[in-house]
């Protein structure tokens, strides 16, 4: 559309014609899109700042130690949404570079913080120690990483350092299939969420084992959904004006793939209390059996209830097992086994004659 044909209706006299499909009654795909992908970065938002206020009401410590993780996938969500609007308006230098670099970073970083949520739980499903806040924070970036620099890379070469209108004068066909080849990685983390998300399900807690579902479903509906607009961007005998629909539509529908399949099911699990079915009892093995706790005088932490069979009939009172101290007692003392004789008793008037003493 030229600069100097009239605006279509919805739109201002004045707006740049590369924004019209934002405002364009005709072509009501754009507002429908961007009024989703608006009320998908709100709900994305709200959900940060709750993520924010729940933080010191979460029980669980391993639930808590997600928390900077989603707060990360929130804000890969949140650009999703956003790029939608890229998409939506015209493809020229400014949009061009901006869809071939932040479609596959901001779905890199989504799909890898969830890679990094299924490999914690697969080590507490399990009962083994749990990976720290850091470390799977770490795990998480460090896998978005590589799709930043397979990115950076093929801008760097494609646009030969300078030419941003090279993305659109390149052939729809050429540029599509390059934009799905720029995908692979994220494609791959995509498959490997899914099937990580499958050794969830072995473990012997089952606590966990709801958040292994909400990944699962999540990577399976993501995948769903790529499958789909692959498909549809690939065929040869779709009008290429069409592209920036299909795009579009993408991203909206796996933003909010993300928000109804893990955000919203994650955020009802954090005021869960701490429950211990989802852990193994610590140190079993070394805890003494039969053991109860006494208040008598003598102040001992723990008694057993039972020793011996063989103690109890004896008697034997020498032994204190778990004492809390050491108790240091008197052997007992000899015992006297003679038999008493029978001794006449001393009258008290044997020295009495009748007569005083001395006279």
């Amino acid at each position: 559309m030229s600069a100097t044909s009239p605006a279509p209706g919805g739109c201002r006299s004045d707006l740049d014609p590369r924004y019209y499909r934002l405002c364009d009654l005709a072509e009501g795909w754009g507002i429908a899109l961007e009024t989703l992908a608006a009320v998908g970065a709100v709900t994305s938002v709200a959900f940060m700042f709750a993520l924010l206020i729940v933080i010191c009401k979460v029980q669980d410590s391993n639930r808590r130690k997600m928390l900077p993780t989603q707060f990360l996938f929130l804000l890969g969500v949140l650009g999703v949404f956003g790029l939608t609007f890229a998409f939506i308006i015209k493809l020229d230098g400014a949009t061009g570079p901006t869809r071939f670099f932040l479609f596959g970073v901001l779905f890199a970083l989504c799909f890898s913080c969830l890679l990094a949520h299924a490999f914690n739980l697969t080590k507490l499903v399990r009962g083994r120690k749990p990976l720290s806040w850091l470390v799977i924070l770490s795990l998480a970036v460090g896998f978005s990483l590589v799709q930043d620099v397979i990115a950076i890379e093929y801008l760097v070469l494609t646009m030969n350092r300078t030419n941003v209108n090279i993305f659109s004068e390149l052939p729809a066909l050429r540029r599509n299939e390059d934009f799905v080849m720029l995908l692979i990685y994220v494609m791959l983390l995509m498959v490997l969420t899914l099937l990580i998300s499958f050794f969830i399900f072995c473990g012997s807690f089952p606590g966990w084992k709801r958040h292994g579902v909400h990944i699962c479903l999540t990577a399976l509906f993501s995948i769903a959904v790529w499958v789909a607009w692959i498909a549809v961007l690939l065929v040869p005998d779709i009008d290429p004006q069409w592209d920036d629909t299909i795009l579009s539509t993408a991203l909206v529908a796996n933003g909010w793939v993300f928000l109804a399949f893990y955000i919203l099911p994650e955020f009802l699990q954090l005021p869960r209390q701490r429950s211990a079915m989802d852990y193994p009892v610590e140190d079993a093995f070394c805890k003494p059996q039969l053991m109860k706790q006494s208040y008598g005088v003598e102040n001992r932490a723990y008694s057993q209830e039972e020793i011996t069979q063989g103690l109890e009939d004896i008697g034997d009172t020498s032994y204190a097992s778990y004492s809390t101290h050491f108790q240091l007692q008197n052997p007992n003392p000899q015992k006297d086994f003679s038999i008493p004789r029978a001794q006449a008793r001393t009258s008290p008037y044997g020295d009495y004659e009748g007569r005083k003493e001395g006279s």
